[in-house]
């Protein structure tokens, strides 16, 4: 199922390019979390109606979003990856020593499986960053997308995940929460009336 936006929106939110008539924007919750994160978004990502991390960007008062891989741009500025207390939310990273302080900064790669783990491979500064692993999601977890990796699910799903762990289930639960409702309104678009169809 194709989901790249066309280029003028047309018919679609500018905010969360669903389209018009399903727009979740008023849905959206501001969370302000101690947590500043920094989302890199492979270029290949930002178009896509199905991409969660513009659901993170709307929601969260302390979430950035770069590019990276965007034909023509600069070598992607590695000093945004230098600020201290900063860690990376990927399975293969590692974990800080014990008794290390939560991070202050997260960084969060946001692609399909095989683009985040080249971000991961062609920026050796993440791989010296403290990682936050997840657990797996559950293997009947709702998706818009199949992951081939166990550890593979949404970038909100994660960025949620990681708000959980650091922060609590409390507040971490309107950000699943709209993730659900964005599959719920995805797969209304596309005339199913759900994931199983």
């Amino acid at each position: 199922m194709r989901s790249r936006t066309p280029a003028d929106l047309a018919g679609r939110c500018p905010g969360c390019y669903l389209p018009t008539a399903l727009c979740l924007c008023a849905e959206v919750p501001r969370l302000e979390t101690r947590t500043r994160f920094l989302v890199i978004r492979h270029n290949k990502e930002a178009n896509k109606s199905t991409n969660t991390a513009r659901l993170a960007g709307l929601a969260l008062t302390n979430c950035r979003i770069l590019t990276y891989g965007a034909p023509g741009q600069q070598p992607f500025d590695v000093s945004v990856l230098a600020a201290p207390s900063t860690w990376l939310l990927f399975p293969d990273a590692q974990p800080p020593p014990p008794g290390t302080p939560p991070p202050e900064h997260l960084v969060v790669l946001d692609g399909n499986w095989a683009q985040a783990r080249r971000m991961y491979q062609r920026l050796p500064e993440l791989r010296r960053l403290p990682g936050l692993a997840l657990p797996p999601p559950p293997p009947d977890a709702r998706r818009l997308r199949r992951s081939p990796h166990p550890y593979g699910m949404s970038t909100v799903e994660a960025i949620a995940g990681a708000i959980s762990v650091l922060e609590g289930e409390e507040m971490a639960r309107p950000l699943y929460a709209l993730h659900e409702l964005m599959i719920d309104r995805v797969l209304t678009a596309r005339g199913r009336l759900s994931d199983d169809d």
